[in-house]
């Protein structure tokens, strides 16, 4: 079975765009068959945004959009916190989706082809991430643990899960190193956020 994260070369293109607006700001997102919710913003991934929007009163100016697929996450918060930010996605289609919906929204963001943080150098005061799920378990304490270890002093890592896909097993797992809270929840997805 072919997963969202897995670079099949051989699969059609078939572009389309996706409108999206958030308070006063209009997005235009290209997406493609082969990446994560190809046809509309996904759920999980606006209740993200909102939830980290409406909850978090601190000033970040270093973000990273790891796991970006074509850039929803990223490029709206560029857009709305005026901050740069840096994505990466292992899925070659969404990099090159990805690079097109920072130009068509003329944000401030850079985005590389990474396996986890294989290539992510730096540190951040926010690391934020709908992480895939459907890559198991191991994958996606990678993601979080790595995400804790990329952390500037005071950072934070803000991620969405389903409670079906562990979110309860996932918040245990991350407390035993560090601070985990779960800020709100929303048909059956919890957006929590850890620190160290």
């Amino acid at each position: 079975m072919e997963h969202y994260f897995t670079n099949n070369e051989n699969l059609k293109s078939e572009i389309r765009c996706i409108n999206f607006s958030f308070d006063a700001y209009n997005f235009v997102f290209k997406s493609d068959n082969g990446v994560f919710s190809k046809n509309k913003i996904d759920y999980a991934s606006l209740f993200l945004v909102k939830t980290f929007l409406k909850f978090n009163k601190k000033k970040v100016n270093s973000v990273l959009d790891i796991g970006c697929g074509y850039g929803f996450i990223g490029v709206t918060l560029s857009k709305i916190l005026k901050v740069h930010v840096d994505m990466s996605d292992i899925n070659k289609r969404a990099i090159h989706l990805c690079k097109m919906n920072i130009e068509e929204n003329k944000v401030d963001a850079e985005v590389v082809e990474s396996n986890i943080y294989e290539k992510i150098n730096n540190k951040y005061d926010l690391i934020i991430t709908n992480p895939p799920t459907h890559a198991g378990k191991k994958i996606l304490i990678e993601f979080l643990n790595g995400g804790l270890e990329r952390l500037n002093k005071d950072g934070e890592l803000w991620f969405v899960i389903s409670k079906d896909k562990g979110a309860k097993s996932i918040k245990e797992e991350l407390e035993k190193n560090c601070k985990c809270e779960k800020v709100a929840q929303s048909k059956g997805f919890w957006v929590l956020f850890a620190k160290n």
